[in-house]
């Protein structure tokens, strides 16, 4: 089975952050791509490290067969409900994961995107405000706010360019922050329809290299998280939400060769580390950085770990050698980190800094 596996942590009381399961989707083109979520062993749900434990295996608890590629997938917090996205359009798919007595997730709606002809797919990030919201786009002036159950417009963005995205992510329930592939950052504000957005461009950014973004989590100043974006040519650059047109950092990953694209591209800060975060999608391997000490030389950084299991582990696929796809942080287990890749492998490791 292969499967991209776009990861989304789940938990029963998001406000305890349990984590009580993992969501993964498939991603090819021909049809009948499954949506699973999968209960993950007894040691990975504790809050703390347990010793030996006989069952190590994830085990399918509920699925579902989606007739389009799921490239983007995001659980919708203090719900049951999971947003899909992918080709051939923008617009987007909810589910509903079925109670603990059936195995389905159930497919309950669609979201339409206004003009998507020809549109890539929309990028997606989920919120609980007053009610669930989803914030999707696949360019910068088709950006909106949709209440999931009722879906209801409740924010539509005002831009002079369509410049295409590559990730988006809500800071707060009044503040979104959208990535271009290009690199450009641009706040947008959910109180202000009418206000245009404007795009910052990354700070000595080479030309014809595409971006993805990763936002820190929140902590006790919302106004000082740092934002990573990093390149399809290994190139890494830290920003303040407070001056997305300054660089904190600018260094490069090492990686043994640029990525052909940004579609599999990822980094992701550590919730519970500080100045730590993880970048995939170049080969089969994920890299852990410690920011703390980066500054603006352009050098190359030196991961503090290297998960090599997918690429020594993994099958053949025909493709050539397994590429990681997608990775996440488990929300209580500060070095605990999940990571899938083009085999259909889904490996959970936890990472020792030497």
């Amino acid at each position: 089975m292969k499967m991209k596996m776009k990861m989304k942590i789940k938990g029963k009381n998001m406000q305890r952050r349990c984590f009580s399961g993992v969501c993964v989707a498939g991603y090819e083109d021909s049809g009948g791509n499954e949506i699973l979520q999968l209960l993950p062993p007894p040691t990975l749900q504790a809050k703390e490290t347990q010793g030996l434990c006989p069952e190590r295996d994830f085990k399918v608890e509920c699925g579902a067969f989606s007739n389009r590629p799921v490239y983007g997938l995001k659980h919708v917090p203090d719900t049951s409900l999971l947003v899909t996205s992918g080709p051939p359009d923008s617009s987007l798919r909810v589910w509903q994961v079925s109670a603990e007595d059936s195995d389905v997730i159930k497919p309950v709606g669609a979201i339409a995107a206004e003009n998507d002809a020809g549109q890539p797919w929309a990028k997606i990030a989920t919120i609980s405000a007053k009610a669930p919201w989803v914030l999707h786009g696949s360019r910068l002036d088709s950006v909106r706010v949709t209440e999931v159950e009722s879906r209801k417009n409740v924010y539509t963005a005002a831009s002079r360019t369509s410049e295409e995205l590559s990730d988006v992510a809500f800071l707060d329930r009044n503040t979104a922050l959208l990535c271009c592939a290009e690199g450009q950052l641009s706040l947008a504000d959910v109180r202000q329809a009418q206000a245009p957005l404007e795009a910052a461009s990354v700070p000595w950014a080479p030309c014809g290299e595409r971006w993805r973004m990763g936002v820190a989590a929140q902590g006790s100043d919302p106004g000082s998280r740092p934002v990573a974006r990093v390149s399809s040519g290994g190139h890494l650059s830290l920003t303040d939400v407070r001056k997305t047109s300054e660089s904190l950092a600018w260094v490069k990953c090492r990686f043994p060769r640029p990525s052909s694209g940004a579609e599999f591209l990822r980094v992701s800060w550590a919730p519970a580390l500080q100045g730590c975060l993880a970048v995939s999608g170049f080969d089969g391997t994920v890299h852990v950085y410690d920011t703390q000490r980066w500054d603006s030389s352009g050098r190359e950084a030196e991961p503090i770990f290297i998960h090599k299991g997918h690429a020594l582990g993994g099958a053949d696929s025909g493709d050539g050698p397994s590429l990681v796809t997608t990775h996440a942080w488990h929300p209580q287990k500060p070095r605990t980190v999940l990571s899938a890749a083009s085999d259909g492998s889904l490996h959970v490791w936890e990472w020792v800094r030497p």
